[in-house]
């Protein structure tokens, strides 16, 4: 699968919304789907600076999404841990 990058994207999508072109010229002209045209322009009509941000990356709010259930994940751990710690001193007590 080839993979273009947010420029090359935010290019293509111009043509369309700046310049008036129609999804279908834009996207036989550059070799894509028409759906991966519609595709991208609702990601930028969407999320704007942040509807492309690139390989290993981010937009803000997935990123503290990714944040957030590794933490809680870590927590949950801690916690059963701390249960099995319990669980032995108690046993040793008796």
């Amino acid at each position: 699968m080839k993979r273009y990058d947010s420029s090359f994207k935010e290019q293509a999508i111009r043509l369309v919304l700046e310049q008036g072109r129609s999804v279908t010229s834009v996207a036989k002209d550059i070799g894509v789907h028409d759906n991966t045209m519609y595709k991208w322009i609702n990601q930028y009509k969407e999320h704007k600076d942040h509807a492309f941000p690139g390989s290993g990356n981010l937009r803000p709010e997935d990123e503290e999404l990714r944040k957030l259930k590794k933490r809680i994940a870590d927590l949950e751990m801690e916690n059963e841990l701390l249960k099995k710690v319990t669980a032995i001193f108690a046993k040793d007590r008796k």
